[in-house]
């Protein structure tokens, strides 16, 4: 079992940046694979970055990328989302997610560990 749980969201101008946080418990962080995911109000969920277990591996969707950086610190059980550029498009609750895989990629429903999520609200 593994838990997680997001911070660093808030309200932030467009241009801005925010970082987000994941701290995870329960179970060895550094044989878990992480994701980031979000939805908008009246929108699927959708992919925004993932990384493998030793962070050699790393994906973000086309709509992020440059922007946003996913990375993980082992030691520290976190996996981060720095979030630069950001849009107003951008504005979603941010949830982590964590699979027991080396490397899960952009599908939820290969991740079976997932957070509450964080706000994100970016204003124009």
């Amino acid at each position: 079992q593994v838990q997680l749980v997001e911070s660093g969201g808030g309200l932030v101008q467009a241009g801005g940046s925010l970082r987000l946080s994941c701290a995870a418990s329960g179970r060895t962080f550094s044989r878990t694979a992480m994701g980031w995911f979000r939805q908008a109000p009246g929108k699927e969920r959708e992919f925004v970055a993932a990384i493998s277990w030793s962070g050699g591996r790393k994906d973000s969707a086309d709509s992020v990328r440059g922007r946003f950086t996913i990375s993980r610190d082992n030691a520290k059980n976190t996996a981060f989302l720095q979030m630069n550029s950001l849009k107003p498009e951008d504005t979603a609750v941010y949830y982590c997610a964590a699979s027991d895989a080396y490397y899960s990629g952009s599908n939820g429903n290969e991740y079976k560990y997932w957070g509450r999520g964080t706000q994100v609200t970016v204003s124009s």
